[in-house]
C-alpha cells in the first residue's frame, strides 16, 4: 500500500503547508512532489527526473502559459474592453449577467469540447474580465469557471467516457449506447446544481444590473467593438477540426488522425493571440524595445501559476510510479459495506486521486474498479458509471486542483490558493453527494 501511503503524504504535505503555514501554493507543489519521492524506493532520483521531466514537456503546461499570456495581450491591446462594452451593451441590464453566460457557455460547450482546461480557457477569456467590471472579485471569478468546467466530464462524449467503456473491467458491462442517455441525465443534474452557485454568487456578491448611463449605446458598441466577436469564430475553428465528421474527413484525407494530431489544448490560446494581436494592433508596441517592456511586465503572471502547474503534473507522474492505480484497484475490491456507505466512500476516493491527477487519469487509476464494485454490490452498470464520472468530473474542484483551476487563475491573475475553499465546499462536496444519489438511485437517470 505504498501508492496510498504516497498519496497520503501528498495531499498532506500541500494542505499543511498552503493552510498552517500560509504558504505560497507553489512552494507547496513542489514540496508534495519532493515528499512522493521516498515512496519509490531506491529508484526516487530516476523517478523525479522522469517525473520532472514529463511534465515539464506535457503540452498543458505551454498551453497554460500561453492562456496566461493571452489574457495580458487581450487586456493590453484593449480588446477585452470593446468586446465587454458590447456584451454590456445587450444584457448588462441583467443583474449577474456575465457569471449566467459563463455558466451557459461552460455547459454548452462541456457537451462539445470536453476539455476542461478548453472550457475554462475560452469560457474564462471572456466573462472573467467581464464579471470583474461587473464587480464580482477576481477570486470568486476564477472559481466559477474553474467549477463549470467540470461539466466537459459529465455529459457525453467524453475522453474519461471511452476510457471507462473502454476498459477491460467495464467494458463488458456496459456499452456507449447504454450510457449516452444515462450520462446525458446525469450531466443536468450537474448543469442544475452549477446554475443553484451561480444564482448564490450572485446573490452574495455586488453584482448589479449596469446602469444605462455607464453602458454604450447598442450601435456605439456595435460600432466600435462587432470585430472582437471574431474571438468566438477563432476559438471554433480548432473545435470544429477536431469534433464530428470533419475531422473523420480530414483523418481520412490526411491518412493520420486529426484529433491526436492537432491539440485544441494548444491552438486555442495560439489563435486567440494572433486574432487578439490583430484586432489591437494600434494599441500594440512598435519597437523591439517596447516590445520587451510589455513581455517584461507580463512575466510577474507566470510566477505561481507556471510553478503549480507544473509540479501538479510532476506530482501526478510521481504518484503513478509508486504504483497506487493498481493498489487502489485492490483496497476498494476488498470492501463489503452498504451500498450507500460503498457510494460514499468511492466517491471519496474518486475525488481525492482526483486532486493530483486529471478526470481521465483518474478514471484509468480508480474510476473502473469503483464502477465495477458498485456493479458487484447491485447497482446498475449504466447508474455506476454515470456516478464515478461525476466524482471524477471534481479535477479542478479539490487542491491541489487541476489545469481548469490554473488556466482559470492565470486569467484572472489571481493566486489559485483564494479559491480552494469555495471550490471544495460548492463544488466537490454537492458533487460527491450528486454521485451518491445517483448511485443509490434517488436521483433517476
Amino acid at each position: 500500500m505504498i501508492g496510498i501511503w504516497a498519496l497520503g503524504a501528498y495531499l498532506a504535505v500541500i494542505l499543511l503547508w498552503t493552510t498552517l503555514f500560509k504558504r505560497s501554493v507553489g512552494e507547496a507543489m513542489i514540496l508534495g512532489f519532493v515528499a512522493v519521492l521516498p515512496f519509490t524506493g531506491s529508484a526516487a532520483l530516476q523517478v523525479g527526473w522522469s517525473a520532472f521531466y514529463s511534465a515539464m514537456t506535457d503540452e498543458i503546461v505551454y498551453a497554460t502559459m500561453a492562456f496566461v499570456f493571452m489574457g495580458y495581450l487581450l487586456d493590453k491591446a484593449g480588446v477585452l474592453d470593446r468586446l465587454i462594452d458590447l456584451l454590456n451593451s445587450l444584457i448588462g441590464g441583467v443583474k449577474g449577467g456575465p457569471a449566467w453566460v459563463s455558466t451557459v457557455a461552460s455547459a454548452s460547450l462541456g457537451g462539445v469540447v470536453h476539455n476542461q482546461a478548453a472550457i475554462a480557457a475560452t469560457v474564462g477569456s471572456v466573462t472573467i474580465p467581464w464579471m470583474e467590471k461587473s464587480r464580482l472579485d477576481k477570486a470568486s471569478a476564477a472559481t466559477l469557471v474553474a467549477g463549470n468546467a467540470g461539466m466537459g466530464i459529465t455529459f457525453p462524449f467524453s475522453a474519461s467516457m471511452f476510457v471507462l467503456v473502454g476498459s477491460a473491467t467495464v467494458g463488458p458491462m456496459l456499452d456507449v449506447n447504454s450510457l449516452f442517455l444515462p450520462l446525458l441525465i446525469g450531466g443536468l443534474w450537474c448543469f442544475l446544481h452549477r446554475l443553484i452557485v451561480t444564482w448564490l454568487a450572485i446573490r452574495r456578491s455586488g453584482m448589479e444590473p449596469l446602469d444605462a448611463a455607464h453602458r454604450l449605446p447598442f450601435r456605439t458598441a456595435v460600432r466600435q467593438g462587432w470585430a472582437t466577436l471574431l474571438l468566438f469564430a477563432v476559438v471554433a475553428v480548432p473545435l470544429i477540426i477536431t469534433s464530428g465528421s470533419i475531422a473523420t474527413a480530414l483523418s481520412d484525407w490526411t491518412g493520420s488522425d486529426v484529433t491526436k494530431a492537432l491539440s485544441v489544448i494548444v491552438w486555442i490560446p495560439v489563435v486567440l493571440i494572433l486574432t487578439g494581436a490583430l484586432l489591437g494592433w494600434n494599441r500594440l508596441p512598435r519597437s523591439g524595445n517596447d516590445w520587451w517592456t510589455l513581455l517584461r511586465d507580463s512575466a510577474p503572471r507566470f510566477g505561481v501559476v507556471g510553478v503549480t502547474v507544473l509540479f501538479a503534473f510532476a506530482g501526478a507522474n510521481a504518484l503513478a510510479a509508486t504504483g497506487l492505480p493498481k493498489q487502489m484497484t485492490a483496497l476498494l475490491t476488498q470492501l463489503n459495506l452498504p451500498v450507500w456507505l460503498l457510494a460514499i466512500l468511492i466517491g471519496m476516493i474518486v475525488i481525492a486521486v482526483a486532486a493530483p491527477l486529471s478526470a481521465t487519469a483518474t478514471m484509468a487509476a480508480v474510476g473502473t474498479v469503483g464502477v465495477a464494485t458498485l456493479v458487484a454490490a447491485g447497482v446498475p452498470a449504466t447508474t455506476a458509471a454515470v456516478a464515478v464520472l461525476i466524482f471524477s468530473s471534481c479535477e479542478a474542484a479539490v487542491p491541489p486542483g487541476g489545469a481548469p483551476l490554473y488556466v482559470a487563475c492565470g486569467i484572472a491573475d489571481v493566486n489559485p490558493l483564494k479559491t480552494f475553499v469555495r471550490l471544495f465546499t460548492h463544488y466537490a462536496l454537492p458533487l460527491l453527494g450528486i454521485g451518491v444519489l445517483v448511485a443509490i438511485g434517488v436521483l433517476p437517470i
